[in-house]
């Protein structure tokens, strides 16, 4: 395997949480990759008048400055999201929007746990029923029939190209495609139709879902129906590490030092419950970058060790 591609540990999620982390793991002399867009963190929106030592700053300038003090230290970047993440049991393997495969020995979770609806008129009655919000949990029970997927970022182009391999039809639906280039030539390339610059006004059906209706009245008739509007959310993340829930089932489970059930996988943030504040973001971010520095520093003594490391 190429060794630039290979990192100690690769962080989802450019927020708060993310950027801590990267910051202390990398101050471990650890090399560290760092994933996510500034913009999609909802810190990047806002203002913060309540963190010690700031009477009030733009979650901008924060996230700006932090990312300069990540880069500072040796955290390497990839404005990207991840779409597919397995483990091989020598390391996570990890697929970019771009199609760029990387391995981490240690992977922190800090991509926040915003689950965006779309709004309209049978998306909450016919959740369950044909709505979902879960490609990677759901999709499996639309073998051989016409789905849509709604979104416009990594998360609906990845789900569209997984559902092709199940569904009979595949339709991706969004204002405007926010992917990298080599993922939407992916997607141009593909048996999915691809629809830009279209609205859905309403998913209809009584019991089940049985079409879109779309803004200029046409229909578009499809049995399931994947809400995808942003990254890789927890329920995903969950579904294909094999990581445990928290009893409300929205957010995923960590101990003190922010490890989940999975050896060698970290969480931090909003992903792992309330309060969502920056403070706690923050501070788990911390606890999480410093214990996944040292988790990844004792794999590649074992693998160095036995001559079997990932390098």
């Amino acid at each position: 395997m190429d060794s630039r591609k290979i990192y100690d540990i690769v962080i989802l999620g450019c927020g708060p949480a993310g950027i801590q982390a990267a910051i202390h793991a990398s101050r471990k002399k650890t090399r560290v990759l760092l994933m996510g867009r500034l913009n999609k963190s909802s810190l990047f929106w806002a203002h913060v008048e309540n963190f010690m030592g700031m009477f009030k700053t733009s979650g901008e300038e924060m996230l700006t400055t932090g990312l300069a003090q990540a880069k500072r230290f040796g955290t390497e970047t990839l404005e990207e999201d991840a779409l597919h993440i397995g483990h091989t049991g020598r390391c996570f393997e990890i697929e970019t929007e771009s199609g760029t495969e990387l391995c981490a020995r240690a992977l922190i979770i800090a991509t926040g746990t915003t689950r965006n609806k779309l709004g309209v008129p049978g998306e909450k009655e016919l959740l369950g029923r044909g709505v979902s919000y879960c490609v990677d949990c759901d999709g499996g029970f639309f073998r051989g029939e016409a789905v849509a997927v709604i979104g416009g970022q990594s998360a609906a182009a990845g789900g569209a190209l997984t559902l092709l391999s199940i569904a009979k039809s595949v339709h991706l639906l969004a204002d405007s495609l926010d992917v990298a280039p080599a993922l939407k030539d992916k997607l141009v390339q593909s048996g999915a139709v691809l629809l830009e610059g279209v609205k859905v006004a309403a998913i209809k059906g009584e019991t089940q879902v049985t079409g879109l209706e779309l803004a200029d009245g046409t229909l578009l008739p499809v049995t399931g129906v994947f809400i995808e509007l942003g990254a890789k959310g927890v329920l995903e993340l969950a579904s294909s590490l094999g990581l445990n829930l928290d009893e409300t089932m929205k957010y995923l489970d960590t101990d003190k030092r922010q490890a989940t059930n999975v050896p060698g996988v970290f969480a931090a943030g909003d992903i792992c419950g309330g309060p969502l504040q920056m403070a706690k973001a923050v501070g788990e971010g911390c606890v999480a970058g410093i214990n996944a520095a040292t988790y990844a520093k004792n794999i590649k003594l074992a693998q160095e060790g036995t001559g079997d490391s990932a390098d």
